[in-house]
């Protein structure tokens, strides 16, 4: 077994993850002074940091009971290393006037040094998943490295966009699949590894056509069902008034249709119709649930708190929601005003049957056979994805959306998001559907900027 290696832990990892101590194997870990003084401003609340707060601070608690953390730390646990709380330190000469303003980040880079320059032969590394404390590290000569443990692989981030399996099969096939009556085909005629539940495919046909008319190649969608044990026909469907426009948005609107299918992750670029085909689809089966909520966490962006924005909580909270809001309207114009299906939606809202709330509301609450459709969901950490799951009752179903290449959180990315790491871990489960969709369909202009800007 090689030499331990030394890592100095910044805040937004413990507020990331709070037992990322114990991810570290066998290796030592040092928390600088400033990181704890950092976790106790987050340690009152409600949301996820706040939680990650009290967990990380409660667990180094009852590591360190009865004993102080000395010069050569307290051990974490079998087969874990040490860890220790350093005091701060300030910067070497050298380094004196490369970091001028007094921070936090600036403290913790300054100690990470100092267990470096005190450490000769040992590798010594900074943990963080703050890219602007990482290119300062580079600048000093510091090692550095994101939190890599919950990160998903880019093999396994290209696999989820390309998961439909597209392959020819012969005529016969294709006539029993599309005309036959069970529109269903052996697996085994397909491929001959049994496939993954609700695996996906597309099919071509060369179809021929009749008198001298010229032939045709006709693309079919199909899934593979594993109740039934075969690959069945993904058919061309409406859900309240709203069509799919091309075929990652039939099997979309096919996965939020099926009711055997309880967890759906719809992901692509803007204006693909995953938030519109959700929402469609928990219209066209709003009896079958007791309530519909749409939701969606609130990033403020430039670091602003919501405090800033004027008026009462709703008007705060309108800005967030009113992309939501757009997606109902565009249902709605598919109907003439004073329609039955116009009031239906109408109805709904005043009965609140149909609800549209910021995600932080809904946390706490038992989601009992409802339809949840939680859109943005690629702003959501690993673990807030898995909160919102584990408050599933019975008879709910829930859609995440996102595009994971859209990305508000400062310590997220496309490997490390929530939705992300939704797609890799559930991928093959017989509940779980994942659809990427690669066509914008919202129009041809915002199609241009998206493909050329």
């Amino acid at each position: 077994m090689g030499k331990a290696k030394i890592f100095v832990l910044d805040t937004n990892v413990i507020l990331h993850d709070h037992k990322a101590i114990r991810q570290f194997r066998d290796n030592d870990l040092v928390i600088p002074a400033a990181v704890i003084e950092e976790a106790d401003k987050f340690k009152k609340g409600n949301d996820t940091l706040s939680y990650h707060a009290r967990g990380f601070m409660r667990d180094l608690d009852k590591i360190s009971e009865g004993r102080s953390f000395g010069k050569e730390g307290i051990p974490i646990g079998k087969g874990l290393g040490r860890i220790k709380v350093e005091p701060n330190h300030p910067f070497a000469p050298e380094y004196a006037d490369l970091f001028k303003d007094d921070t936090q980040d600036h403290r913790i880079l300054a100690t990470a040094m100092w267990v470096r320059d005190t450490h000769p032969g040992t590798f010594v590394a900074l943990v963080t998943k703050d890219v602007n404390l990482r290119l300062k590290a580079k600048a000093a000569g510091m090692a550095v490295q994101d939190y890599l443990t919950d990160k998903v692989e880019d093999e396994h981030v290209e696999v989820s966009q390309r998961e439909v399996l597209r392959m020819e099969l012969p005529s016969d096939l294709m006539q029993s699949l599309c005309y036959g009556p069970d529109s269903a085909i052996p697996w085994k005629a397909v491929q001959d590894k049994k496939p993954e539940p609700n695996r996906l495919y597309k099919f071509c046909w060369q179809e021929k056509a009749a008198g001298n008319a010229p032939d045709g190649q006709t693309t079919v969608c199909a899934r593979y069902d594993a109740g039934r044990d075969a690959v069945v026909l993904v058919k061309s469907r409406e859900a309240f008034g709203i069509r799919p426009r091309n075929d990652e948005q039939k099997m979309a609107l096919d996965a939020c249709l099926n009711p055997n299918v309880k967890l759906v992750a719809l992901t692509g670029g803007a204006g693909t119709g995953k938030t519109l085909l959700a929402l469609a689809s928990a219209l066209e089966q709003e009896r079958d649930y007791e309530q519909i909520i749409l939701s969606r966490p609130t990033v403020i962006l430039g670091n602003q708190d919501i405090g800033f924005l004027p008026g009462d909580q709703k008007s705060k909270m309108g800005p967030f929601l009113q992309p939501l809001m757009d997606n109902l309207n565009v249902i709605k114009e598919q109907f003439r005003p004073g329609s039955r299906e116009a009031q239906r939606i109408d109805n709904m809202l005043s009965m609140e049957k149909l609800i549209i709330e910021p995600l932080a509301y809904i946390r706490g609450r038992s989601l009992g056979k409802c339809f949840f459709i939680i859109d943005e969901a690629q702003n959501l950490t690993p673990h807030e994805i898995k909160t919102i799951i584990t408050r599933a009752g019975e008879g709910t179903k829930m859609v995440f959306t996102g595009d994971i290449f859209q990305i508000d959180q400062p310590y997220l990315d496309q490997w490390s998001n929530g939705l992300t790491h939704l797609s890799e871990k559930l991928s093959g489960q017989q509940l779980f559907q994942h659809v990427f969709l690669r066509k914008g369909e919202r129009s041809a202009l915002a199609d241009l900027a998206a493909k050329l800007l």
